[in-house]
């Protein structure tokens, strides 16, 4: 079943990116698989996929030393949840990205115990585009405030943006906040001139609208994997 489904969204990325006039290999396919077994990684990686997200420590430390997955060429893990300070150790030269940066204390927790190891570690800085009470991540304002000194950490490199947009009635309706991001990181790097290539944006029900608007990274979990299985 994984290998139909990922035929079927990778011809949905490339219509997208014609649509929007992007070249297909500019937008990687994150294979979000917290809540699936190793398995199903690994058929996914046996279908081609390379890319892995992860939302809870725990459970990605469980399938990062999992037998069944040791070996795989290519293999690279991000991780994508609300992420604890206290945890952060656990990541650090085993991900290759962290994509949920949302605090000043954050960055700064990762940035110093990477240093420390004499790391950089790559993330993304999450931003909360409506200021959703329920979710975390930098405002607009907040992150352009924050920016200098985030790009200026030791330890850390900087790569570009992640949100997750408000629940809409249909994917169209997500097209303004997919363009919102896209225009903020265009303000940030034309400001800091600190280049922010990554924009991971669009989901299982709106990839196609936020590749249109410059999604570099598709974060894919239900619509490649299916439902996750009761725990």
């Amino acid at each position: 079943m994984i290998a139909e489904r990922l035929t079927a969204l990778q011809a949905q990325i490339h219509a997208a990116c014609v649509t929007g006039g992007r070249d297909p290999s500019e937008v990687r396919l994150l294979a979000v698989s917290k809540g699936h077994p190793a398995s199903a990684i690994r058929a996914a990686w046996q279908c081609g996929l390379r890319d892995f997200g992860e939302s809870y420590v725990q459970e990605w430390n469980r399938k990062a030393d999992d037998p069944t997955l040791q070996g795989l060429e290519g293999l690279r893990w991000h991780f994508v949840g609300k992420l604890q300070r206290n945890k952060v150790r656990f990541l650090l030269g085993r991900v290759t990205t962290v994509e949920s940066i949302d605090s000043e204390r954050l960055a700064k927790a990762v940035a110093e115990r990477s240093a420390a190891l004499g790391r950089t570690q790559d993330v993304l800085l999450q931003v909360n585009l409506q200021a959703e009470q329920s979710k975390s991540g930098f405002s607009s304002p907040e992150l352009t405030a924050s920016m200098g000194r985030l790009v200026a950490m030791d330890g850390l490199c900087v790569r570009g943006l992640m949100a997750i947009p408000p629940r809409r009635d249909t994917a169209e309706a997500s097209r303004r906040d997919h363009r919102g991001l896209s225009q903020l990181r265009d303000a940030l790097q034309q400001r800091w001139g600190h280049p922010l290539p990554e924009l991971s944006m669009g989901m299982s029900g709106d990839f196609s609208v936020a590749i249109e608007e410059g999604s570099t990274e598709v974060r894919l979990g239900t619509a490649l994997f299916g439902e996750r299985p009761p725990p």
